[in-house]
């Protein structure tokens, strides 16, 4: 719960979880595997969530202008799906996720991106907790 809980816009850490489980001597490949898969669906939820969005909102809102927004998107066509990978990072993760939601990229690359990202984030501090312990 708390990866999951930390993949979205509320500020939680999924870190301190996952190394007090792996301090109290929880199997590595369940905990390591169930930090993944809550920090993913967490990470699709704010991309569901971006998903809804609407450009008038952001004017509204946000006082984003409609055109700066679609400058913006232009842009991010091309490579914007890569930013899921990074959807792993403290704080800007969770904004990426939106974003991907909000400018429709594919569901399923997203997907695949993001899990990637988090895997390797979840490996690596699981090893660095395990030799700290």
């Amino acid at each position: 719960m708390s990866t999951f809980i930390a993949a979205t816009i509320i500020p939680f850490s999924s870190e301190l979880g996952l190394s007090a489980l792996l301090y109290a001597g929880y199997p590595v490949v369940l905990i390591v595997t169930g930090a993944i898969i809550g920090n993913t669906l967490g990470g699709m939820t704010g991309y569901l969530l971006g998903s809804l969005g609407k450009w008038s909102w952001l004017e509204k809102y946000l006082g984003v202008k409609e055109e700066k927004v679609k400058s913006l998107a232009k842009r991010y066509e091309k490579y914007g799906v890569y930013l899921a990978f990074f959807c792993w990072l403290p704080i800007v993760g969770d904004v990426f996720g939106v974003m991907l939601g909000f400018f429709r990229t594919p569901w399923l690359p997203t997907l695949l991106l993001m899990a990637l990202g988090k895997t390797l984030r979840y490996i690596a501090l699981a090893m660095i907790v395990l030799e700290l312990i």
